[in-house]
């Protein structure tokens, strides 16, 4: 596992990474100083900004915090009129009504009690009115405090009023309350807007959550001005604040919310990211991050492109030349790196030195290998020649020598120089001196000893399986002379099995598993053979080169079948890739009642 991770981590070793973090220690101090300054900005202005808004609600809900003042003050001045004229309802209604014909503001007055019937109002006549289902006396009663609200028709003036109800006290006890009535056209015309732009809306209303009016009087839906989800009472925790939210068509605005009448009346303002002022803050924002980040990458492009030119072309170069130097391509130095810096060219010039050198000293060594690879291809050939020699002249011994176990001793002993003699065949023919390859080498063998020990017409069949082999020639000789003598009792004692026309041997050459090699010779059996002249040198031999092989040879019968088997021990890169085998089938032609 932590062998894997330094290979994905390797790409930290390049001199461009390397470079490029540097360049980022290096830069990075600068670039949060910056951004931090930008941010700072960005807060302050933004700050700016949200006051400015509260300034610009503030201002646009002055005219009408005057009046709502102006309306308590007075309900507040009539509260003395009102108690020295308690118990005469007509000098009470005529203050009333003196109070609203001379003033421009306001367009009802009247004194309730407790009982919610009053008399005292500022309607000519001795008119007496019931406010016990209003429901500014329904607030009153509930709350035993100012009420400011709003009514789509007043009890007294039947018009849209705004009412302000003030209690009023007859020494510590409450008797009732005074209440003037604001026309809401009148409030409505207090707005200004003219300092902002169109999309601004503004609104007032109490703290119960009543909206009391709206910059425009004809556009009573307030969702769309509104933040999402959130009701007038909600605001209240926001007062003297500005937030960003959604209303319910899904727009983004901007809200303000400031104190009219502490306590008692709000105005809540409503604007569009682009009429407070404060759309491209967050873009700003953005930016405030992404050009220091852009500076950033621009000046590892810029360095990493210089450095490029300058270093790691030529490193890249040079690095090319070396890997094809070492894979093999020798044909003549590689050049030197002529525009490089000094240092890098000072390199190639010593690697251009150097590969000169070794291209001629390896020039010499293979000439001298060629030279020796000749020779000692001559010995093979003149080895193998003498060994056939020898071969020849047992032979021809054996036919002037009519006694048949002498014929059958010299007849084992020229196969074993023949096998001999082929293996140095295959040495002097071989490409390379230190490699033999033995499935061809043991093909060799037992074609030699097929056509010179089986007649033509013999009931006697060779089949023979090899999966290409390479060995050492330590390791081919002791091989091939093991399966000389295993072949050749095989063929010696080779016998028709039941049912069968003929008698076969089978010899088999392949790699089970990587690193080892099998050899095996099968022969059919017949009638039971008794060979009391056998002297076991055979056996001896096969022993004796298993042991060179570092194997231990099995032998057996399996029904009709008597096999010898031997695993042995090779080198890994000797062995043939999965699925590339040869097979050989020799036959020759039975002769009836030949047994062997």
């Amino acid at each position: 596992m932590l062998r894997a991770l330094r290979e994905r981590l390797e790409f930290t070793k390049g001199l461009g990474f390397r470079l490029a973090t540097l360049l980022t220690v290096a830069i990075l101090p600068l670039g949060l100083i910056s951004l931090v300054q930008t941010l700072h900005l960005l807060r302050e202005a933004e700050r700016s900004a949200e006051i400015a808004l509260l300034g610009r609600t503030a201002s646009a809900a002055a005219g009408e915090r005057a009046l709502l003042q102006g309306a308590l003050g007075a309900a507040d001045a009539l509260g003395p009129a009102v108690l020295e004229t308690i118990d005469n309802p007509t000098a009470c209604s005529e203050v009333m009504r003196g109070f609203v014909e001379r003033s421009a503001t306001f367009i009802s007055a009247a004194y309730v009690p407790l009982s919610g019937v009053s008399g005292c109002v500022s309607l000519h006549g001795s008119a007496v009115l019931d406010f016990q289902d209003s429901e500014v006396y329904q607030i009153f009663m509930e709350s035993r405090g100012t009420v400011v609200t709003a009514l789509e028709q007043g009890r007294i003036t039947g018009r849209p009023v705004v009412v302000v109800a003030q209690p009023l006290y007859d020494d510590r006890d409450l008797i009732g309350y005074v209440v003037v009535g604001l026309s809401k056209e009148l409030l409505y015309s207090t707005h200004s807007l003219n300092f902002g732009t169109e999309g601004a809306r503004i609104l007032t209303f109490s703290s119960r959550g009543d909206m009391l009016t709206v910059d425009r009087p004809f556009d009573q839906d307030v969702s769309g001005i509104l933040p999402h989800g959130m009701v007038l009472t909600d605001l209240l925790d926001n007062t003297d604040a500005t937030f960003r939210d959604v209303t319910s068509t899904g727009e983004e605005r901007a809200f303000t919310v400031v104190t009219v009448v502490p306590g008692l009346v709000y105005a809540l303002g409503s604007w569009s990211p682009q009429t407070a002022g404060i759309a491209g803050f967050k873009t700003t924002r953005l930016a405030a991050i992404a050009i220091p980040i852009a500076l950033w990458a621009v000046s590892l492009l810029v360095s990493y492109f210089a450095v490029y030119r300058l270093v790691l072309r030529h490193i890249r170069e040079l690095r090319g030349q070396m890997r094809r130097f070492a894979i093999g391509n020798r044909d003549a130095p590689p050049p030197v790196l002529r525009d490089a810096p000094a240092e890098i060219a000072d390199v190639s010039q010593t690697f251009h030195n150097m590969a000169r050198i070794l291209i001629r000293d390896e020039e010499a060594m293979e000439e001298a290998v060629a030279e020796k690879t000749v020779l000692l291809k001559e010995v093979h050939h003149r080895v193998k020649n003498n060994l056939q020699l020898i071969a020849s002249i047992i032979n021809m011994q054996s036919r002037m020598i009519d006694h048949e176990d002498a014929k059958r001793v010299l007849r084992s002993v020229q196969d074993r120089v023949a096998a001999l003699a082929t293996i140095y065949r295959n040495l002097y023919q071989a490409e390379h001196l230190d490699a033999v390859n033995a499935d061809r080498l043991i093909g060799d063998i037992i074609n030699q000893m097929v056509n010179i020990s089986i007649a033509p017409g013999t009931a006697l069949k060779v089949e023979t399986d090899f999966q290409p082999l390479t060995l050492l020639p330590d390791q081919a000789v002791p091989l091939s002379l093991l399966a000389t003598e295993a072949v050749t009792n095989a063929l010696k004692y080779a016998g028709i099995p039941p049912g069968a026309d003929a008698a076969t041997v089978r010899v088999i050459l392949s790699v089970p598993e990587t690193g080892r090699a099998l050899f095996a010779v099968e022969n059919t059996m017949g009638e039971a053979i008794i060979d009391s002249e056998s002297t076991g040198l055979g056996s001896q031999l096969i022993e004796a080169f298993s042991t060179q092989l570092d194997g231990e040879a099995e032998t057996g019968i399996e029904g009709h079948r008597y096999f010898l088997r031997l695993l042995f021990r090779v080198d890994t890169q000797n062995t043939p890739e999965a699925g590339d085998d040869r097979k050989v089938v020799l036959t020759s032609t039975p002769r009836e009642g030949a047994r062997h």
